[in-house]
C-alpha cells in the first residue's frame, strides 16, 4: 500500500458508485404494520383528498361566520340549532342564516356553515336555540377538504425512511401495503488468530471478538439484513471459502482484519482473486482507516469491502462508505448534522483526512465539540462519541472556537 496511491473518501465513493451503477435495487411490498424502519421505494401520490370532508377541530357549533360579526361577550347573537351531528356520521341539514348545528371534534361540518364557535363561548337556552358570545371568521376551527393532503399530491417521497409519523400518514391515505427497498444482505467476516468469543476469557495475546458484534449492530441499525457471520483464523483457505459462500447470498461482504500488508493479511488478495473485476482501492487517505479495501464482483453484484481490524476504525469506515453507499442507492437523505464550536485546537494528518470523534457539551451559545482523542483500537473512544467531524486532507487542523459540522451517530 503506497501512500501516494491511496484514494480520498470522495474518490472511494465515486468508485463504489461506478461499480454498482448497474446493480438493481430490489423492491418488495410489505404490510403497513411491518413497514416501520423500511425505506419507501417509489413516490407516493394520494388518490383522494385528506380529509375528504370538512371537519371541526373543536367541540362547538357550526355557524355562518357572517352571523357572528359584531358579537361580543356582552352582545351575543341568538341562533336556531337545527341539527346535532354525531361523530362518524354525515351532516344532513344545510345551515341557513340565523341557524347553527352542534358538531364534536372531528365531526363533519354541514353545508352552509363556514366556521365553528367553541362550545365554551356558547350558552344553551333551550333545545333549539343558543347564544353565541364570540365573533369568528370564515375557516375558524375548520379543517378543509384536502387541507392535509391534496388529491393527486405527492405526500411521501422515494427514499423516505418510515418512522411512526410516516405510519400515521400512510394510514390516513389508505395505504395498507407499502413499496419498500429490499434490505441489502450483508455477510460479516472477522479474521484474526487472536480473536476469541465474547463469552470466553482471553488468554495472553488474545482479545475478545468485537467487530462481528459491532458491525452486526450497525447493519441492523441502518437497515441491512445480516445473511451470515464468520470468525476465522488467519488462514487464506478459510477466508476464500467464507467469501465464496457469502458472494452467493449477499449484496455486501465486509471482512474486518487482514487488510494491511502483514504476513497474514490475506484480505486484499482473496477479494481481488474472487471478484470480477476485483479490488479497485487498497488504502484510503483517512485517519483512522487507511488500510481499507474496496472491490466488486459484477457477476454476483456483490460489493467487497475490507475493513481495518481496529474496531473504531472499522466502524468509521463502515459508516463513511458502506452506509453512505446504501443510503445513496436507496435514495435516502444524508444524515442530519448539527453545528458546534471546537473546544480546543486539533491538528490534521498530513496527506489524509481525519475523522474526528467528538463529544457534544452544552455551551453558552450552543454546542461545544470536545474531541475524543484515543487510539483506534480503544472502544471507549466510540462509546463517548455523540458524532464526528471531518478535517479535510488539505486542512492543517481545527482551531478552538471554530464552527464545525458534526454528523450525529
Amino acid at each position: 500500500m503506497n501512500l501516494l496511491k491511496v484514494d480520498t473518501i470522495a474518490q472511494s465513493r465515486e468508485k463504489l458508485k461506478a461499480a454498482v451503477a448497474e446493480k438493481k435495487q430490489a423492491i418488495e411490498f410489505v404490510k403497513l404494520e411491518d413497514a416501520l424502519g423500511r425505506v419507501i421505494a417509489s413516490d407516493l401520490v394520494s388518490p383522494e383528498p385528506i380529509p375528504h370532508f370538512r371537519r371541526s377541530t373543536v367541540d362547538g357549533y357550526a355557524v355562518r361566520s357572517s352571523d357572528t360579526h359584531g358579537v361580543t361577550d356582552s352582545i351575543p347573537v341568538f341562533l336556531e340549532m337545527v341539527e346535532k351531528i354525531a361523530i362518524g356520521t354525515p351532516a344532513v341539514r344545510t345551515i341557513g342564516p340565523g341557524q347553527c348545528a352542534y358538531v364534536p371534534t372531528g365531526g363533519m361540518i354541514p353545508e352552509g356553515a363556514d366556521a365553528v364557535v367553541m362550545i365554551e363561548y356558547c350558552e344553551t337556552f333551550d333545545a333549539d336555540s343558543i347564544a353565541v358570545y364570540d365573533s369568528v371568521s370564515a375557516g375558524r376551527n375548520v379543517v378543509g377538504v384536502g387541507e392535509d393532503i391534496r388529491e393527486e399530491a405527492l405526500f411521501l417521497k422515494k427514499g423516505t425512511k418510515i418512522r411512526p409519523q410516516e405510519i400515521g400518514v400512510l394510514s390516513s391515505a389508505g395505504v395498507h401495503t407499502v413499496p419498500v427497498y429490499k434490505p441489502w444482505k450483508i455477510t460479516i467476516i472477522s479474521t484474526g488468530d487472536e480473536l476469541v468469543p465474547a463469552d470466553q476469557k482471553p488468554g495472553p495475546g488474545q482479545i475478545r471478538d468485537i467487530n462481528t458484534y459491532v458491525l452486526e449492530a450497525m447493519s441492523e441499525k441502518y437497515g441491512f439484513e445480516v445473511a451470515g457471520k464468520y470468525v476465522l483464523k488467519d488462514r487464506r483457505e478459510l477466508l476464500e471459502e467464507a467469501v465464496k459462500k457469502a458472494m452467493q447470498t449477499s449484496d455486501l461482504v465486509a471482512v474486518s482484519g487482514g487488510s494491511s500488508q502483514g504476513e497474514k493479511d490475506h484480505t486484499a488478495s482473496v477479494l481481488d482473486q474472487l471478484g470480477d473485476p476485483g479490488v479497485f482501492t487498497h488504502g484510503i487517505a483517512l485517519k483512522p482507516g487507511k488500510p481499507t479495501i474496496l472491490g466488486y464482483d459484477k457477476p454476483s453484484e456483490t460489493i467487497l469491502m475490507g475493513l481495518p481490524g481496529h474496531p473504531a476504525a472499522a466502524m468509521m469506515v463502515f459508516e463513511l462508505l458502506a452506509v453512505w453507499l446504501y443510503r445513496s442507492e436507496t435514495c435516502q437523505q444524508a444524515p442530519k448534522n448539527t453545528v458546534a464550536k471546537m473546544a480546543v485546537n486539533v491538528a490534521g494528518a498530513p496527506g489524509r483526512a481525519t475523522c474526528l470523534l467528538v463529544e457534544l457539551k452544552d455551551g453558552p451559545d450552543g454546542y461545544i465539540a470536545e474531541p475524543i482523542l484515543g487510539k483506534s483500537g480503544l472502544m471507549t473512544t466510540l462509546s463517548r462519541a455523540h458524532g464526528y467531524t471531518m478535517i479535510e486532507v488539505n486542512k492543517e487542523g481545527l482551531k478552538a472556537g471554530e464552527p464545525v459540522q458534526v454528523v450525529l451517530l
